[in-house]
């Protein structure tokens, strides 16, 4: 029920609107405890959807440590297996690597000016600079050199993972999301949006930190890396499965390496950071119009979600949160 422009738990939104203050005009929030599930927002409704950003990596994560509990990859398999990249050096990359950020492959495909230009007009203009298609992504990874094997975040590597781990199962990327995660947990309001056509009603605009207005994120090529959209309440329903281990390829948050320094490592995209001596598994994201955060302690069976209409990290935030639905 809403009161003025706070929706869901009234006490929660207000709260994380003083939390956020001015630089977040509109946000939502869900909390999971072991007492249940709280959910809140302002100014947009609870049922807005919007773009989760790198929070993308998580699910495709979770979809990596399940195809592989079902025999249908392995960490070995290389790239050229399952897309046609023979004769290229991202071809030889293995699905490992791709999961854990060591591959050495870029952040992001190699496109010469054209990568400046569309940088521009994101900036200038607020335009989508990642709408290609499969084809494209792959023509342009055919192009792109590899560098040492050391960990360096790639949007690309995890672009690349999600569409192999979809030719698996000989489907789409959004095809193996529904099959593998949205069916089973029952979510409403999950789904990559491949072109504008695809947006659902429900779907929301986002603006830049000085409140410019922002096209959609919408492509096929990025969905596994940052094109997924959601709502707080289908944020809630995996946090809770996350919590409960019933989510498929929950593998994923368990850490396999370190990945920068001694207080970080990862699993399947999900980090673990040592923090106030414990361990939160976590992740963020950013679009050009949305800022997302993802946390959880494991141990304390607390979790937390941020999800901003506004291109400004929420990562401090989050943190807080879940600091506070911890201690109480």
């Amino acid at each position: 029920m809403a009161r003025g422009d706070l929706y869901g738990d009234r006490d929660l939104a207000g709260g994380l609107r003083d939390l956020l203050r001015k630089g977040h005009p509109a946000a939502a929030v869900g909390v999971v405890t072991p007492a249940g599930a709280r959910l809140a927002s302002y100014t947009a409704p609870l049922e807005a959807e919007v773009e989760i950003g790198s929070l993308s990596k998580c699910l495709t994560g979770l979809l990596y440590a399940d195809a592989l509990s079902r025999g249908a990859v392995a960490p070995t398999t290389r790239l050229r297996e399952l897309l046609p990249l023979d004769g290229c050096p991202a071809g030889d990359v293995d699905l490992a690597s791709l999961a854990a950020h060591r591959s050495g492959l870029p952040r992001l495909p190699k496109l010469g000016s054209d990568g400046f230009v569309r940088s521009w007009h994101l900036w200038v203009d607020g335009e989508n600079p990642y709408g290609d298609t499969l084809d494209e992504l792959l023509e342009q990874t055919r192009a792109t050199p590899v560098g040492a094997a050391k960990h360096r975040y790639s949007n690309l590597g995890y672009e690349l993972l999600g569409h192999a781990l979809a030719a698996a199962d000989s489907t789409s990327y959004a095809g193996l999301l529904q099959a593998r995660l949205v069916d089973p947990l029952g979510l409403t309001s999950t789904y990559v949006a491949s072109t504008p056509a695809d947006l659902r009603p429900d779907a929301v605009e986002g603006t830049s930190r000085s409140g410019r207005r922002r096209q959609p994120w919408t492509g096929e090529g990025l969905g596994p890396a940052g094109g997924i959209r959601s709502t707080v309440g289908d944020m809630v329903v995996m946090t809770r499965a996350l919590l409960d281990r019933t989510c498929p390829g929950i593998a994923a948050l368990d850490p396999v390496e370190r990945f920068s320094g001694p207080a970080v490592r990862i699993g399947a995209a999900w980090l673990v950071l040592s923090r106030k001596g414990r361990d939160i598994t976590w992740h963020n994201g950013q679009t050009g119009g949305f800022a997302s955060w993802w946390g959880l302690d494991r141990a304390a069976g607390t979790g937390v979600v941020v999800l901003s209409l506004t291109a400004s990290s929420v990562d401090r935030h989050g943190f807080e949160l879940l600091d506070a639905v911890t201690a109480a």
